[in-house]
Protein backbone atom coordinates (compact mmCIF):
# COMPACT_ATOMS: atom_id res chain seq x y z
CA UNK A 1 0.00 0.00 0.00
CA UNK A 2 1.24 3.88 -0.83
CA UNK A 3 -0.09 6.06 1.38
CA UNK A 4 0.53 10.22 0.38
CA UNK A 5 0.65 11.92 3.99
CA UNK A 6 -1.24 15.16 2.76
CA UNK A 7 -4.15 16.25 1.99
CA UNK A 8 -2.71 18.88 -0.43
CA UNK A 9 -4.94 18.52 -3.91
CA UNK A 10 -1.87 19.81 -5.91
CA UNK A 11 0.07 16.48 -4.55
CA UNK A 12 -2.84 14.20 -5.10
CA UNK A 13 -3.16 14.74 -8.66
CA UNK A 14 0.21 14.36 -9.68
CA UNK A 15 0.72 11.01 -7.76
CA UNK A 16 -2.70 10.28 -9.78
CA UNK A 17 -1.41 11.55 -13.34
CA UNK A 18 1.95 9.42 -13.00
CA UNK A 19 -0.62 6.71 -12.77
CA UNK A 20 0.28 5.41 -9.56
CA UNK A 21 -2.03 3.68 -7.02
CA UNK A 22 -2.49 5.30 -3.75
CA UNK A 23 -4.65 6.94 -0.67
CA UNK A 24 -4.30 10.27 0.77
CA UNK A 25 -4.40 10.71 4.97
CA UNK A 26 -3.20 13.90 5.94
CA UNK A 27 -0.24 13.79 9.22
CA UNK A 28 -1.58 15.15 12.66
CA UNK A 29 1.72 17.14 13.41
CA UNK A 30 2.23 20.47 14.70
CA UNK A 31 4.32 22.27 11.73
CA UNK A 32 4.90 25.38 12.93
CA UNK A 33 6.34 24.04 16.33
CA UNK A 34 8.47 21.62 14.54
CA UNK A 35 9.44 24.62 12.59
CA UNK A 36 10.69 27.11 14.71
CA UNK A 37 12.48 24.07 16.74
CA UNK A 38 14.63 23.79 13.29
CA UNK A 39 15.31 27.34 13.21
CA UNK A 40 15.96 28.07 16.48
CA UNK A 41 18.62 24.87 16.54
CA UNK A 42 20.15 27.12 13.03
CA UNK A 43 18.32 25.46 10.72
CA UNK A 44 17.30 27.31 7.36
CA UNK A 45 14.22 26.67 4.61
CA UNK A 46 15.25 23.46 2.94
CA UNK A 47 15.84 21.30 6.57
CA UNK A 48 12.42 22.83 7.65
CA UNK A 49 11.31 21.44 4.57
CA UNK A 50 12.80 17.83 5.00
CA UNK A 51 11.93 17.65 8.87
CA UNK A 52 8.36 18.11 8.13
CA UNK A 53 8.42 15.82 5.09
CA UNK A 54 10.11 13.14 7.88
CA UNK A 55 7.97 14.05 10.87
CA UNK A 56 4.53 14.05 8.26
CA UNK A 57 5.18 10.27 6.77
CA UNK A 58 6.39 9.33 10.15
CA UNK A 59 3.12 10.34 11.65
CA UNK A 60 1.28 8.22 9.46
CA UNK A 61 3.49 5.15 8.85
CA UNK A 62 2.53 5.03 12.56
CA UNK A 63 -1.04 4.04 11.75
CA UNK A 64 -0.38 1.90 8.85
CA UNK A 65 2.42 -0.51 9.57
CA UNK A 66 4.15 -2.21 6.56
CA UNK A 67 2.84 0.63 3.93
CA UNK A 68 4.70 2.79 2.10
CA UNK A 69 4.32 6.38 3.46
CA UNK A 70 5.13 9.38 1.05
CA UNK A 71 5.86 12.83 3.10
CA UNK A 72 6.13 16.01 1.44
CA UNK A 73 6.48 19.92 2.55
CA UNK A 74 7.74 23.08 0.96
CA UNK A 75 9.41 25.93 2.40
CA UNK A 76 9.75 29.63 0.56
CA UNK A 77 12.32 31.69 1.66
CA UNK A 78 12.92 35.24 1.20
CA UNK A 79 16.51 35.11 2.50
CA UNK A 80 16.78 34.03 5.78
CA UNK A 81 12.55 34.64 6.40
CA UNK A 82 10.26 32.00 5.59
CA UNK A 83 6.68 32.64 4.24
CA UNK A 84 3.41 30.63 4.74
CA UNK A 85 0.01 30.76 3.06
CA UNK A 86 -1.76 33.86 3.08
CA UNK A 87 -4.78 33.51 5.94
CA UNK A 88 -6.73 36.02 4.26
CA UNK A 89 -7.06 38.37 1.16
CA UNK A 90 -5.41 41.47 2.38
CA UNK A 91 -2.63 39.02 3.32
CA UNK A 92 -2.11 37.48 0.01
CA UNK A 93 -1.98 41.28 -0.62
CA UNK A 94 1.20 42.04 1.56
CA UNK A 95 2.73 38.92 0.88
CA UNK A 96 2.89 39.46 -2.41
CA UNK A 97 3.86 43.15 -1.99
CA UNK A 98 6.76 41.77 0.51
CA UNK A 99 7.96 39.04 -2.77
CA UNK A 100 8.01 42.13 -5.51
CA UNK A 101 11.03 42.49 -7.31
CA UNK A 102 13.08 40.23 -5.77
CA UNK A 103 14.22 36.95 -5.83
CA UNK A 104 12.88 34.00 -3.91
CA UNK A 105 13.29 29.84 -3.60
CA UNK A 106 11.00 27.08 -3.24
CA UNK A 107 12.71 24.15 -1.05
CA UNK A 108 10.55 20.85 -1.78
CA UNK A 109 11.15 18.11 0.23
CA UNK A 110 9.85 14.18 0.07
CA UNK A 111 10.24 11.78 1.89
CA UNK A 112 9.46 7.78 2.13
CA UNK A 113 8.99 6.05 5.34
CA UNK A 114 8.10 2.19 6.06
CA UNK A 115 7.31 0.48 9.71
CA UNK A 116 8.60 4.18 10.86
CA UNK A 117 11.74 4.33 9.45
CA UNK A 118 13.20 6.54 6.70
CA UNK A 119 14.20 5.19 4.09
CA UNK A 120 14.70 7.49 1.06
CA UNK A 121 14.83 11.78 1.01
CA UNK A 122 15.10 14.31 -1.50
CA UNK A 123 15.08 17.84 -1.71
CA UNK A 124 14.86 19.82 -4.57
CA UNK A 125 15.12 23.95 -4.29
CA UNK A 126 13.55 26.77 -7.33
CA UNK A 127 14.62 30.04 -7.87
CA UNK A 128 12.06 32.52 -8.88
CA UNK A 129 11.60 36.55 -9.80
CA UNK A 130 9.07 38.06 -9.62
CA UNK A 131 8.47 41.85 -11.52
CA UNK A 132 8.22 45.22 -10.21
CA UNK A 133 4.72 44.36 -10.62
CA UNK A 134 1.66 47.53 -10.06
CA UNK A 135 -0.61 47.37 -7.10
CA UNK A 136 -3.55 47.05 -10.08
CA UNK A 137 -1.77 44.12 -11.76
CA UNK A 138 -1.60 42.42 -8.20
CA UNK A 139 -5.40 42.97 -7.48
CA UNK A 140 -6.06 42.08 -11.03
CA UNK A 141 -3.81 38.15 -10.38
CA UNK A 142 -5.80 38.10 -7.05
CA UNK A 143 -9.34 38.66 -8.08
CA UNK A 144 -8.47 35.91 -10.58
CA UNK A 145 -7.25 33.60 -8.15
CA UNK A 146 -9.73 33.99 -5.33
CA UNK A 147 -9.57 31.60 -3.18
CA UNK A 148 -6.93 29.47 -4.56
CA UNK A 149 -4.25 32.21 -3.61
CA UNK A 150 -5.01 31.38 0.22
CA UNK A 151 -4.03 27.59 -0.52
CA UNK A 152 -0.40 28.20 -1.49
CA UNK A 153 2.87 29.69 -0.04
CA UNK A 154 3.52 32.79 -0.54
CA UNK A 155 -0.13 33.72 -2.11
CA UNK A 156 0.55 32.83 -5.53
CA UNK A 157 0.25 30.02 -7.64
CA UNK A 158 2.67 30.00 -10.80
CA UNK A 159 0.16 26.82 -13.12
CA UNK A 160 -2.23 29.67 -12.40
CA UNK A 161 -3.11 33.28 -13.47
CA UNK A 162 -0.14 34.25 -10.74
CA UNK A 163 2.23 33.58 -13.49
CA UNK A 164 1.75 36.88 -15.05
CA UNK A 165 3.66 38.28 -11.83
CA UNK A 166 6.98 36.58 -12.65
CA UNK A 167 10.16 37.42 -14.40
CA UNK A 168 12.06 34.53 -14.29
CA UNK A 169 11.62 30.63 -12.72
CA UNK A 170 14.53 28.73 -12.43
CA UNK A 171 13.84 25.05 -11.55
CA UNK A 172 11.70 21.92 -11.78
CA UNK A 173 8.09 22.45 -12.56
CA UNK A 174 7.24 19.69 -9.80
CA UNK A 175 9.53 21.21 -7.13
CA UNK A 176 7.49 24.59 -7.89
CA UNK A 177 4.65 22.49 -7.31
CA UNK A 178 5.67 21.21 -4.29
CA UNK A 179 6.84 17.42 -4.69
CA UNK A 180 10.06 16.66 -6.50
CA UNK A 181 7.99 13.83 -8.72
CA UNK A 182 10.75 12.67 -10.94
CA UNK A 183 13.70 11.69 -8.29
CA UNK A 184 10.18 9.85 -6.47
CA UNK A 185 9.38 7.99 -9.19
CA UNK A 186 12.84 7.23 -9.62
CA UNK A 187 12.87 5.84 -6.04
CA UNK A 188 10.07 3.91 -6.32
CA UNK A 189 11.75 2.05 -9.62
CA UNK A 190 13.82 1.01 -6.58
CA UNK A 191 12.30 0.59 -3.54
CA UNK A 192 8.41 -0.74 -4.87
CA UNK A 193 8.56 -1.28 -8.96
CA UNK A 194 5.52 -3.41 -7.96
CA UNK A 195 3.67 0.19 -7.84
CA UNK A 196 4.62 1.27 -11.66
CA UNK A 197 3.07 -2.00 -12.90
CA UNK A 198 -0.23 -2.03 -14.66
CA UNK A 199 -1.73 -4.37 -12.35
CA UNK A 200 -1.19 -1.91 -9.30
CA UNK A 201 -4.32 0.24 -10.20
CA UNK A 202 -6.39 -2.61 -11.22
Amino acid sequence: MLILASSSATRKALLDKAGLPFIAQPAAIDERALETGALDAGGDGRDVALLLARHKAEAVSALHPGALVIGADQTLALGLELLHKPIDRPDAEAQLDHLRGKTHRLHAAVTLVRNGELIWSDIQTAELTMRDFSPEERDIVLDLEGEAALHSVGGYRLEGPSIRLFETVAGDYFTILGLPLLPLLAALRDIAPELLSPQARS
